[in-house]
């Protein structure tokens, strides 16, 4: 006798304090800024850290990062799905923001993937109202299609 097939949905729902780093980082979203965290070493870190990657020690230098990067890598995303960013055909991508030493990950909107391309300069695309999300920054763009 066959079993039937049973689906289910598995989640993990959680909340987390965010700290004086963390925090910051969402406060500055939230007021259409971009900020990172400075290490000891002197390295930027976007989005910032609490501790260092390299060394585990504690960081806590907020720095003001222009909002302007580059798109490191990325992967064209075809068909969105209902809990994507963008109901359109979009990238996800690691961007450089300028100024940092690392990349954070976000949907790039730029009309197509032939548009699209690693080392192109991107913006943010800041949505209207902001509550200190990383979904405060609707999308990058292309730099020459601004913000």
């Amino acid at each position: 006798m066959q079993r039937p097939v049973e689906t289910f949905k598995l989640e993990l729902p959680y909340k987390r304090t965010l700290g004086p780093v963390i925090g910051a980082f969402f406060t500055a979203l939230r007021d259409g800024r971009i900020v990172g965290s400075r290490t000891p070493r002197g390295r930027v870190l976007c989005p910032p850290l609490e501790y260092d990657p390299e060394t585990g020690e504690g960081v806590s230098q907020i720095v003001d990062l222009p909002d302007t990067g580059t798109v490191q890598s990325w992967s064209w995303v075809p068909q969105p799905q209902r809990k994507h960013p963008l109901p359109r055909p979009f990238a996800f991508a690691l961007i450089r923001i300028d100024g940092a030493d690392t990349a954070l990950v976000h949907a790039v909107d730029a009309g197509s993937m032939d548009a699209m391309s690693t080392g192109m300069r991107v913006l943010p695309r800041w949505k209207s109202e902001r509550i200190g999300y990383i979904t405060d920054i609707e999308a990058f763009v292309p730099e020459a299609k601004g913000g």
